[in-house]
């Protein structure tokens, strides 16, 4: 039995991010989780005008000292009862490194009562391939996961950065490659919950009980880790939507706090007072509240992500390119075709940012399509 919506437990946030343009970073993260019940401490790792999707941005970065400040004026004025952190993107290792020592105390503050206090933790290092973060910030991300209770790695991040062995390339080796990669996360950093937030698997073979995935879903895979350290997976396949949008793991994490919270609460009462909510061993993989949350998470992203499609298409069909200085860097050196190739960039770009505030009811009633499956090691 779940929670109704307006029954959602009272859970107070502490959200380490990026603050930008429209919904990405903490501008996502944020409203999301007040969406759906949550007091949030926003405290932004950098001030930008909007992502970098577009191709060009103005703004400055919050230094690891200013991050520490802004945490030790709330310190001091007795403002971190939180019951959950979400820490996202942050711009360097020095960064990385100032939110793990916000996470160790606030770790250390709840050590007395078990299952106060929880850590989400989105490792943003890269996607579809390549790392968009220098070096050192991968080795400032492996000192700290062994303390966040829940990751939310994407593929790449949690084959390449965390993952101790070389990967197989060819598609038949994506699953085997994913499992060995939250076993090793689970063994290696003690890491309670795994959620490899965007899988693409396209070409694998599964029991008659699992059937194939189409090559247009996405699958997300989770584990929730046993008392020897095994993993327990889950999958959950969700159509895939032929459009890019930024925000999207901003989105999941975000919802993840609020769903899991729900979902811990609903389970036995002894589990909210268990450290990490780590559910008995007993319970199989598609009944944990990770996989219960997951389903709920999906399913509001799912119909938020359609109805953004939807009004993009609307309005790359009716509108026009904007001309003008707002569309231009000011520069006199590109030709006329590389000033229209930009503003159509622009256009487009910004045709495809994500609907969130028109679409709340999605976020807060969601209508579970997508089920979760137990997937064998």
């Amino acid at each position: 039995m779940s929670l109704q919506d307006e029954d959602l437990p009272e859970t107070r946030v502490l959200a380490i991010a990026s603050h930008l343009f429209r919904y990405v970073g903490n501008t996502m993260a944020t409203f999301v989780m007040q969406s759906l019940g949550c007091e949030v401490a926003a405290l932004n790792t950098v001030q930008f005008s909007n992502h970098t999707g577009y191709r060009q941005v103005k703004g400055t970065e919050t230094t690891a000292q200013e991050i520490m400040d802004l945490y030790q004026g709330l310190r001091q004025s007795y403002l971190v009862d939180f019951d959950v952190l979400l820490s996202g993107y942050a711009p360097n290792a020095a960064a990385v490194r100032a939110a793990g020592e916000i996470g160790l105390d606030l770790q250390r503050k709840a050590k007395e009562k078990p299952g106060s206090f929880f850590w989400v933790l989105d490792p943003v290092m890269g996607d579809q391939g390549q790392r968009y973060v220098n070096e050192d910030v991968v080795p400032a991300y492996k000192d700290i996961i062994c303390h966040a209770d829940l990751i939310l790695p994407n593929q790449f991040e949690a084959e390449s950065a965390f993952a101790s062995r070389k990967r197989k390339r060819d598609a038949e080796s994506q699953e085997e490659n994913l499992t060995e990669a939250i076993t090793e996360i689970h063994r290696i950093y003690s890491v309670p919950h795994v959620v490899v937030t965007s899988a693409q698997l396209s070409n694998l073979s599964h029991s008659a009980a699992t059937p194939s995935t189409p090559p247009s879903v996405l699958t997300v895979i989770g584990s929730t880790v046993r008392s020897d350290g095994s993993p327990r997976l889950f999958r959950i396949d969700v159509p895939a939507l032929d459009c890019f949008f930024n925000g999207t793991g901003d989105m999941f994490a975000a919802l993840t706090v609020a769903r899991l919270r729900e979902a811990v609460f609903a389970a036995d009462p002894t589990l909210r007072h268990t450290k990490s909510w780590i559910s008995p061993d007993d319970i199989v993989p598609t009944s944990l509240p990770l996989a219960r949350a997951t389903e709920k998470v999906l399913a509001s992203m799912h119909s938020v992500l359609e109805k953004t499609m939807e009004a993009r298409d609307l309005e790359l069909r009716t509108g026009n390119i904007t001309a003008g200085d707002t569309a231009s860097d000011g520069s006199h050196e590109h030709s006329a075709s590389e000033d229209a190739q930009k503003r159509e960039h622009l256009w487009r770009t910004k045709a495809a940012e994500v609907r969130l505030v028109r679409n709340v009811k999605l976020l807060r009633n969601p209508v579970v399509e997508s089920k979760v499956q137990e997937w064998s090691e």
